[in-house]
């Protein structure tokens, strides 16, 4: 008896191009960015042997380098990762190479800082471009955390408030968590982290409070999903508003008090996406990563983590078709890789992560060849003590059950 043949899906609807966005990198943000210059000759991108320049600078580095790719990434970087994930599994796995003279790390600079703090100090980490922020982590800097803490320390509720940050955050506000007894946490594990915050300050049911950074939306999501709570159990703390914009009685009767943060990829999903890809798909299953508004999570038929995203696409059964909100080079590789699946892409318009695109094969291609010629460049370095500390909150997430 024959297999039946199942219908190839149709090819991958390439999104319009958005003129708000700096897409593949180009052009620089001040306000935000950490730095807009590459010190040396940088190849031009019409350079035809970049590929082979690549690979001769990886083969002459041999095991001496680790390169880390996000799985935002474009693809002509992922082709020279030697591993692919989230940024707390490649920091992880930096650490797990202790014979890797070089790390160099092809996302953005936070993640850059978690690999120095979790490698040795006999481990370089390089960032192809420092060019390479993040909107969401630069929304919380040290001054304003610090700000923030005074008000809740003035206003008496200071003491029973444990400050919880998403991996995506500054290594000063990893280590503010940590002197302060909080955790770190990803999105995979944020119901796990708020429910033991919660419980150092009277568990879930109790008075106790989390203040949770930079991501209003993981930490909205979380506490209404996992957690059970409710809408008004949760306020948003402007920083740049006197006391955060909020009275003291608002922080008093707050249960998670939300840092006025957000990822500028995920936040740009809407419901009306939804609504349009439902009746332009029918029978098609949105999937959505926790970053995006409540109002959009609510409207998905599954919502996780950038590795669960994967592993969805992976599990699901030929010929099904799917909505994915998350980042656009991560859905156009997914598409790629399930050509038995009807894959879209949540947006009708690009939506990259303009930062970490900034990271480009003519970055990474002076990267090595600097290393090869003995010169480390763009060398990522986290302050001795704000790395004791944050190493201390990364260590919490580890004890965190589940880990």
């Amino acid at each position: 008896m024959s297999t039946p043949t199942i219908p190839s899906a149709p090819a991958f609807n390439e999104p319009a191009p958005s003129g708000a966005l700096l897409l593949l990198g180009q052009g620089v943000d001040l306000d935000s960015e950490r730095g807009v210059e590459c010190t040396g000759a940088l190849p031009a991108a019409s350079d035809p042997n970049l590929v082979e320049r690549a690979r001769a600078a990886r083969a002459a580095l041999g095991d001496r380098v680790f390169v880390l790719g996000h799985h935002y990434q474009r693809d002509e970087v992922i082709d020279f990762a030697d591993v692919t994930g989230d940024s707390f599994k490649l920091a992880r796995e930096a650490a797990a190479r202790p014979d890797a003279e070089y790390v160099v790390f092809c996302g953005v600079h936070f993640m850059a800082e978690s690999a120095d703090i979790l490698t040795s100090d006999a481990q370089q980490v390089v960032l192809p471009d420092l060019a390479a922020g993040c909107s969401m982590a630069d929304m919380a800097t040290i001054d304003q955390v610090e700000d923030a803490w005074d008000v809740l320390e003035e206003i008496g509720i200071a003491d029973r408030t444990v400050p919880v940050t998403y991996m995506n955050s500054t290594a000063a506000i990893k280590a503010f968590t940590g002197r302060r007894a909080g955790t770190v946490c990803t999105s995979s594990n944020a119901h796990v982290a708020l429910r033991w915050a919660f419980d150092k300050v009277g568990g879930v049911e109790g008075d106790g409070k989390v203040l949770f950074m930079p991501d209003q939306h993981l930490g909205r999501n979380t506490a209404l999903r996992d957690l059970g709570m409710k809408p008004e159990d949760c306020v948003v703390y402007d920083p740049r508003k006197p006391g955060g914009g909020l009275t003291p009685e608002q922080l008093v009767a707050a249960r998670m008090i939300l840092w006025r943060g957000h990822c500028s990829v995920h936040g740009r999903f809407s419901p009306q996406n939804v609504h349009d890809i439902r009746a332009a798909v029918p029978g098609v299953n949105v999937l959505v990563h926790p970053e995006c508004k409540n109002e959009v999570v609510e409207l998905a038929d599954m919502v996780g983590s950038t590795e669960y995203i994967i592993k969805a696409l992976d599990a699901a059964e030929p010929g099904s078709s799917w909505a994915i909100g998350t980042e656009l080079n991560l859905v156009r590789r997914l598409a790629a890789a399930h050509p038995d699946k009807n894959v879209h892409y949540l947006d009708s318009t690009v939506c990259f992560c303009s930062t970490m695109n900034r990271i480009d094969l003519p970055h990474l291609v002076w990267a090595l060849e600097s290393l090869v010629a003995g010169k480390v460049v763009n060398q990522i370095v986290v302050d001795s003590d704000d790395a004791y500390w944050a190493r201390v909150a990364l260590d919490q997430m580890l004890a965190l059950p589940g880990h």
